[in-house]
């Protein structure tokens, strides 16, 4: 389906936007799934002042949505009404290191991150190398892997808020709790300051190797996924439940639960949105009918259905 084009209508409430304005944008090749339909309009901003200056002269009753790099999202088939907004490496990717401290712009890939806090000797950031998303994700979700989460480094984070206004959140203004940061949803965030350690290079680059070949081996990196699908419940690992319940290489359509790690939902190659959601909502209730624990996403859901 098509939505209706308010670039027009966009374009004259700001003629001094400087980035871009795109209707009815496939959302489908911006994700790491490969599915989903069209965003009304994808915007682009050309950097912070743009962004703030965009949502400055936004409607507030057209509906907002922010997307990274795509690696933990879904978008449904129907497509994401409104407008979608996607900060670009140019304008939000840079990313500097001194003394113990790591500035990132939120577009950055949070692997980028890991490297140049290697690149001058800092430690403690070495968990970002195996997480395959960008530093907006992760303030968002407090990303973590491998023993490391984005709450044990966060100095501060700069937001811009629905009405074009900037915010600075500190370590506890984030909010942060596993998984999730309690600032609120209309917050974009922009840019973050982290803080590690100096560390012997080579031991940097020794825990760097662990990562990566954890994520190697133990994950289907090569495949067409979103990475963990469901967050661990208190006490319990999400794959184990997964797999006692049957589910390791449980098919829907062209989605599949991979045998490799059965936290990760793969699309073989035909799937639609509808079939990855689906078969991890059949994941769920397998899981809650065989243990009684109920599975929450982890992997965001945007859109609306076909």
């Amino acid at each position: 389906m098509a939505f209706s084009d308010i670039t027009p209508e966009l374009k004259a409430a700001m003629p001094e936007l400087r980035g871009r304005l795109l209707a009815n944008e496939p959302l489908g090749p911006l994700t790491w799934f490969r599915v989903g339909g069209p965003a009304q309009i994808l915007f682009t901003p050309a950097d912070e002042d743009d962004l703030a200056y965009f949502l400055a002269n936004l409607r507030s009753e057209i509906p907002l949505y922010v997307v990274g790099v795509g690696s933990n999202l879904i978008v449904r088939d129907g497509g994401m009404p409104g407008v979608v907004i996607r900060l670009s490496p140019r304008g939000f990717g840079e990313t500097s290191a001194e003394g113990d401290i790591v500035r990132a712009g939120t577009a950055a890939l949070d692997k980028r991150v890991a490297e140049a806090a290697a690149a001058a000797n800092i430690g403690g950031l070495e968990f970002y190398f195996g997480i395959p998303g960008s530093i907006g994700g992760a303030l968002r979700m407090n990303a973590g892997a491998n023993g490391g989460e984005t709450k044990d480094v966060l100095i501060e984070a700069t937001g811009i808020g629905r009405d074009g206004s900037k915010h600075n959140f500190d370590n506890a203004g984030m909010k942060f709790v596993y998984r999730n940061s309690g600032v609120d949803s209309s917050i974009i965030f922009t840019a973050a300051r982290f803080r590690g350690h100096v560390t012997a290079p080579e031991a940097i680059r020794a825990r760097m190797d662990e990562v990566q070949a954890h994520r190697e081996t133990a994950q289907p990196i090569r495949e067409k996924t979103g990475g963990s699908t469901f967050k661990n419940p208190p006490g319990h690992s999400a794959w184990k439940l997964i797999d006692a319940a049957g589910c390791r290489g449980l098919r829907v359509g062209g989605a599949q639960v991979s045998e490799m790690h059965c936290n990760f939902l793969i699309n073989t190659g035909e799937a639609t949105g509808h079939d990855i959601e689906t078969l991890g909502e059949t994941v769920r209730a397998r899981v809650k009918e065989n243990s009684g624990i109920e599975l929450h996403w982890e992997i965001k859901r945007i859109g609306i259905p076909a």
